[in-house]
């Protein structure tokens, strides 16, 4: 199911959040599943590139999903987190996930949209996302959105899938990712189009040096971007810019 990125932003926003309703209940296993449980540490490597020794207070997670990336963040010990996402599904089953792990005061839940982010400007230390900034429904404002509640020189990090570089890699990944993923997707989630929607979002996603230019455009310096696990998947992190 590819929605297209230039397809009227309301009716992106919706379907997007109609998928995201749809496979919640099977989300984290599969994700766990056919990442080979290699999701987890994309994340704690992220974390600690953009966390360790920088004492946060505040930090915003957007397009949380079911909570991963806030929990792992709780680690680090800030005094707040905060994580939004669009589909009310994935907040509740994020909800029951923070409350078994006694983290209900340290992590708030809202529902909102990525390009309308619901808090006022300079407001957070950190600004993350993982795997969810290609379903914005508007990639530069969901960018813009996340640098202007961002705390000036404070940071924002983004771990996105990306298209890996090595040329053997390149068919064994598109192999898996266009063949045996949407196939086992749909095996277990019982959604015909979410997981060709993932590969096909990936495909879809600006290039690196395309991506850092919007970055930059949103109000980021100092741009970084490392690649884990030979590109499949891309770290990402700028400073907001003063003024």
């Amino acid at each position: 199911m590819m929605i297209p990125a230039d397809k009227d932003i309301t009716n992106r926003r919706k379907e997007v959040k109609s998928m995201f309703d749809s496979i919640a209940p099977t989300y984290d296993f599969l994700n766990h599943l056919l990442s080979f449980g290699i999701d987890r540490r994309w994340r704690k490597n992220a974390l600690k590139k953009v966390l360790a020794g920088n004492n946060p207070v505040s930090i915003l997670d957007v397009a949380t999903g079911t909570g991963d990336l806030a929990i792992e963040a709780a680690k680090y010990n800030p005094l707040k987190i905060t994580g939004l996402d669009i589909s009310e599904r994935m907040l509740k089953i994020a909800a029951e996930k923070i409350k078994r792990k006694g983290l209900s005061e340290k992590i708030e839940l809202v529902k909102g949209e990525s390009e309308k982010l619901p808090f006022p400007d300079n407001c957070f230390d950190i600004v993350m996302s993982a795997f969810g900034v290609r379903n914005f429904a508007n990639l530069e404002s969901g960018l813009s959105e996340m640098v202007r509640v961002t705390a000036p020189g404070g940071r924002v990090m983004i771990l996105e899938f990306s298209k890996p570089s090595k040329k053997l890699f390149i068919k064994l990944f598109n192999f898996y990712f266009f063949n045996i993923l949407p196939f086992i997707g749909h095996l277990f989630s019982g959604h015909p189009g979410a997981y060709r929607y993932l590969p096909e979002s990936v495909a879809s996603f600006p290039e690196k040096e395309k991506f850092i230019s919007i970055m930059n455009n949103s109000g980021l310096k100092e741009i970084v971007n490392i690649a884990f696990t030979e590109g499949i998947v891309t770290f990402y992190m700028g400073i907001k810019k003063p003024g």
